[in-house]
């Protein structure tokens, strides 16, 4: 219990800070999601036996409110399980909570984490092993998206909210500067076409062609696509110092000197934010975000939005990204069951498809993959398809526990880089210095 709890409040302190690199949480959308929703969670007259359980989720805006939706039909569709769901902020403060609420004996019985959490979260005994709940039935997941949902061999998520960082592109405008609007496929290309796309007023740059957030998410896919890994495979070692994953941070600052890429400013997701409203303000041709952040800017854009693969180095490549399903090992064997009947149920094809549709998440089984719905939809929205298309090039996040901390030391040592505070050299040292520590923890 003593050691248990030690954990728990190790990884509680290093969820403090927010950790980026996940795929953008928050629609386009401003609109917060209502804390709690008290009419999904009202009990069916005359039915006493049915169990309720609270739901903690973490997407706000449209997305927030689709979730909500979703929890009304499951509530709707039967009356053994009735779910209570509650927006807690982002990934991290939901994360957050969460761990104060299992110290406090007070935590949900389900809840969506961040893909790179799942074994921090279990290696704390956070988590329930879904393995025996599940029976097989994990196999209708897409593969490619099940490599955060195992820890030590046991299944402790499913997929629900699952991204890969997409390549948007202002097609109006690559048009008009005589370029193919499908977007650049290489580096090379991508530099090329940025040049095309900045415009300048004397000294001053109006358009700049092309803009990502400097961010983990980002590196590790550039890292990917150079040949690289973040961490050895079996988690112990700092992959990060070498050639592979030295280019993505040279090739970042080339095209910052040049003046053809802008490094949006804020911290975490605002810097994110600041991508996003640049492309639709048509003050940048092109940039990096989440697959989740589609439907948003299709339907904000005053222009033609394009979506494509990340641009390939060696090879194309990505990390996926986004949120599972959790259940809470601390809820009772009752709660437990009720919690697996929603998890299955949310993330089955019907569901999946309709918040894929809703959303440009990616639909999560293999079935919803393969549907008539979702390949009509496909051909009428093409976009939409992408993400799905670039998964064969798609990669699990390190999930290590110590990889918790990690992720925040490289991202600062990535942005001294970028920003010119440090040589891509000494601002990789410094992190493989660190490395060292947490990855013994």
């Amino acid at each position: 219990m003593k050691k248990w709890k030690t954990n728990l409040l190790v990884l509680a302190v290093s969820m403090s800070t927010i950790l980026a690199g996940c795929g953008n949480q928050a629609s386009s959308g401003s609109t917060p999601a209502p804390q709690s929703s008290q009419q999904a969670g009202e009990q069916p007259a005359g039915d006493k036996k049915a169990v309720e359980i609270d739901f903690w989720y973490a997407l706000s805006g449209k997305n927030g409110e689709y979730i909500e939706k979703m929890v009304k039909e499951f509530n709707a569709s039967q009356k053994e399980v009735i779910v209570k769901p509650a927006y807690q902020g982002s990934y991290y403060e939901n994360h957050s909570k969460v761990l104060a609420a299992v110290a406090s004996g007070n935590q949900p019985d389900v809840t969506m984490v961040e893909i790179a959490s799942i074994g921090a979260f279990a290696d704390a005994k956070v988590l329930e092993d879904l393995g025996p709940y599940a029976n097989g039935e994990e196999s209708k997941y897409i593969k490619g998206l099940m490599g955060n949902s195992y820890w030590n061999d046991k299944l402790y998520a499913i997929p629900f909210n699952r991204s890969t960082p997409l390549l948007y592109v202002n097609r109006d405008m690559l048009k008009a500067a005589g370029l193919d609007p499908n977007g650049p496929k290489t580096w090379e290309e991508l530099k090329q076409y940025s040049q095309k796309l900045t415009k300048k007023e004397g000294s001053k740059t109006i358009t700049y062609g092309f803009s990502t957030p400097i961010d983990i998410w980002f590196y590790e896919a550039l890292v990917f696509q150079s040949g690289g890994k973040v961490l050895s495979e079996d988690g112990k070692q700092f992959m990060l110092n070498s050639p592979e994953g030295k280019a993505p941070l040279e090739f970042w600052t080339g095209l910052l000197k040049e003046g053809i890429m802008k490094a949006p400013p804020g911290e975490k997701y605002n810097a994110w934010d600041v991508a996003k409203q640049d492309f639709l303000n048509q003050q940048v041709g092109m940039i990096f975000t989440s697959t989740g952040d589609l439907k948003g800017l299709v339907e904000n854009a005053k222009f033609e939005v394009g979506a494509a693969f990340l641009p390939a180095n060696k090879s194309y490549g990505v990390p996926t990204g986004g949120a599972n399903l959790v259940v809470l090992s601390k809820s009772s064997d009752e709660e437990k069951k009720a919690a697996w009947q929603f998890v299955k149920w949310m993330t089955d094809t019907k569901q999946t498809i309709g918040f894929s549709s809703e959303t440009g998440y990616m639909p999560v089984t293999n079935e919803a993959v393969e549907s008539a719905d979702m390949k009509a939809y496909y051909e009428k929205q093409p976009n939409f398809k992408v993400a799905i298309d670039q998964l064969q090039y798609g990669a699990p996040r390190p999930m290590v526990p110590g990889y918790k901390e990690l992720q925040e030391v490289i991202m600062t040592e990535i942005q001294r880089a970028v920003l010119g505070q440090a040589s891509v050299d000494d601002a990789l040292k410094a992190a493989e210095e660190k490395a060292v520590k947490l990855l013994k923890k």
